[in-house]
């Protein structure tokens, strides 16, 4: 397989904003690894079988279960265990493996952050590729301004999928995804804006960076666990219309 070129993140503390429930928490990061770009066409195709017509380009229309399941492939090539685990569709992780990953959502956000406290690590059209270009495709990864952690198009061309759930009180599985896409206008195309889609979900501009780095304890870590999983589920009282919340199921 072509090489996933990786860059060391070194730990920190980055907030994550909760605007539906009008909250914050300050997630403390160990170090981590994260791709200095998204995984591409050629990457993809080399792992799993589907066509590669556009090398450079980031790999697109990727679903979130398509995503992990690159995840593993991409470790059991290179010889490392594979940290998802499957029964059916539903996935676990087990964060005290060394294998490729999808990032945490904080992981994500403090890599595209590079220190940075506003809502790009450069000027917009400097860093991303968005509307204002009027480009109808994603386009070759590296052809934009990285951030000060090295990491290209981490805000615009393409969303990446995350490994955490978007909100599962309201939207059930449905997986983050973040950084804004090609036909995304300013606002959109963010350090701070989440986007989700359920794991089946592909679209044109949904696509993936990986991660790696073992942490000790099982069900827990880098701002994600099973349990506050399970808490964010629980919802007591009517379900307003149109939520499809995880613990109703």
């Amino acid at each position: 397989m072509t090489d996933i070129e990786m860059r060391r993140i070194r730990g920190g503390s980055v907030t994550l904003h909760d605007e539906r429930r009008k909250i914050q928490r300050v997630v403390e990061l160990e170090d981590f690894e994260i791709g200095v770009f998204a995984i591409t066409e050629e990457q993809f195709a080399e792992i799993l079988p589907v066509p590669s017509q556009h090398p450079r380009r980031p790999a697109a229309d990727v679903s979130w279960l398509r995503a992990v399941h690159f995840c593993n492939a991409a470790s059991e090539w290179e010889g490392l265990e594979p940290v998802y685990r499957f029964d059916g569709e539903d996935v676990t992780w087990d964060p005290t493996g060394e294998g490729y990953r999808l990032p945490t959502e904080a992981e994500w956000e403090f890599a595209c952050r590079a220190g940075s406290s506003g809502p790009h690590y450069a000027p917009l059209a400097d860093a991303a590729w968005t509307s204002a270009d009027a480009v109808r495709t994603p386009q070759d990864v590296g052809g934009k301004l990285p951030n000060l952690n090295g990491l290209f198009d981490m805000l615009g061309n393409v969303w990446e999928w995350c490994w955490d759930y978007l909100d599962p009180a309201r939207y059930d599985e449905y997986r983050v995804f973040r950084g804004g896409g090609y036909a995304d206008d300013a606002w959109s195309v963010r350090a701070g804006v989440r986007r989700g889609g359920a794991p089946r979900m592909h679209h044109a501009d949904v696509g993936l960076r990986v991660a790696r780095g073992a942490f000790d304890t099982p069900g827990a870590a880098q701002g994600w666990s099973a349990s506050a999983d399970r808490e964010r589920a629980a919802f007591d009282g009517p379900v307003p219309f149109g939520w499809t919340p995880l613990a109703r199921r």
